[in-house]
């Protein structure tokens, strides 16, 4: 992954011109870089406020706890790219005992399907109501055309995936007794097997939010509101460079999109390389100038990732877990281990005392 993350970053300034991307940097401005900072921090917290909103169907836990999982998990991802999203379920139950491994890796999923399905409604609603500029639609309509076709595909993929997430939800106690009896063979290895249905008992817990008015409302606020907050400072961002013409918040969210889909690619560095390129590639599709469009890019890698390095190294080195551990955590072979482990406490009863009584016991007794 490092030499292709290399790659990317070779073939995204290939063709630039290197000077010309040291002085539009020079130029941008650091009071729009800072705001963006600071609004990119409070996304941070807002996502703590979102995840101990998806853990109370599960057991109670500390938005301290969470805020700083949050930052350091963030920060394995910037060290060594998606496979570091398995820190922040593994780290969580180390700093907040009340919060089992299965429970938090089964809400860090939920929070991706919220994140994807927001993502892709800003992306729909902005392709509704955002028009590009004259010599975007122009030199790139075909494009522009594909873009909204698949942007509704995928409005429709989320409805598609709701619905489903509603079917498990009001069918989940057949389902996992279907996937227990169906699992129950001789060269399924029961240590999987146990993984696998205490995660389906564990979603079906976490769906409980289905159920409360009150609940799914404070999830969608402040998924909403953490869409904002990143959607805000990557508009300060392309402000900063005092661009010839005007982007509006709307272009701001259509570049955040791109910039989302390039840091799924799972290389170290934040998807280095690979962010870099879509995000400049969604600016010169507004019409910015590449050199400038690469500048903006870099910048927004900076303000999208800094902040979480400062915070996730501030509690690795402040907490109680040494940096060994944090190094094994990055281990997805340790990682299922160390959710065995919780799943075996679970199972010894050291565990089910700190649970809520909304938790998963009522759904296992169904089953």
């Amino acid at each position: 992954m490092c030499l292709f993350a290399v790659f990317l970053l070779w073939f995204f300034g290939r063709t630039l011109n290197w000077q010309e991307v040291r002085e539009s940097l020079g130029k941008a401005n650091p009071i729009y870089i800072t705001l963006a900072v600071l609004v990119i921090c409070l996304g941070y917290l807002l996502r703590a406020f979102r995840w101990k909103v998806l853990l109370e169907p599960i057991t109670e836990s500390s938005l301290k706890e969470l805020f700083a999982t949050t930052t350091v998990g963030f920060a394995a991802v910037f060290f060594v790219g998606r496979a570091g999203e398995i820190v922040r379920p593994m780290w969580l139950p180390m700093r907040d005992r009340r919060v089992r491994p299965s429970a938090a890796l089964v809400t860090l999923g939920l929070e991706r399907i919220f994140d994807l399905a927001a993502l892709i409604c800003f992306f729909s609603v902005t392709l509704l109501f955002f028009d590009p500029p004259a010599a975007s639609k122009r030199d790139y309509a075909t494009q522009f055309a594909l873009v909204k076709l698949i942007g509704n595909l995928m409005l429709a993929g989320v409805v598609v995936g709701f619905i489903g997430l509603f079917v498990y939800h009001k069918f989940s106690a057949p389902i996992i007794a279907w996937f227990e009896r169906v699992t129950d063979r001789k060269f399924i290895p029961q240590r999987i097997r146990r993984l696998f249905l205490s995660l389906l008992r564990q979603l079906a817990a976490s769906l409980q939010i289905l159920k409360s008015v009150r609940e799914l409302f404070w999830v969608v606020f402040w998924t909403v509101a953490l869409w904002f907050s990143i959607a805000i400072p990557t508009w300060f961002v392309i402000l900063a460079f005092n661009l010839p013409f005007h982007i509006p918040l709307a272009g701001a969210m259509f570049v955040m999109f791109w910039a989302a889909m390039g840091s799924l690619i799972p290389t170290p560095g934040g998807a280095a390389g690979a962010f870099h390129a879509v995000t400049a590639g969604g600016l010169i599709f507004l019409g910015v100038e590449q050199n400038d469009a690469a500048a903006i890019s870099i910048i927004m890698h900076l303000v999208y990732f800094a902040p979480a390095l400062i915070f996730g190294f501030y509690y690795l080195f402040h907490g109680d877990i040494s940096i060994a551990r944090f190094r094994s955590l990055l281990s997805s072979e340790h990682a299922v281990e160390e959710i065995e482990e919780g799943e075996e406490n679970e199972v010894s009863g050291s565990m089910f005392q700190v649970s809520s009584p909304k938790n998963v016991n009522e759904l296992e007794t169904e089953t």
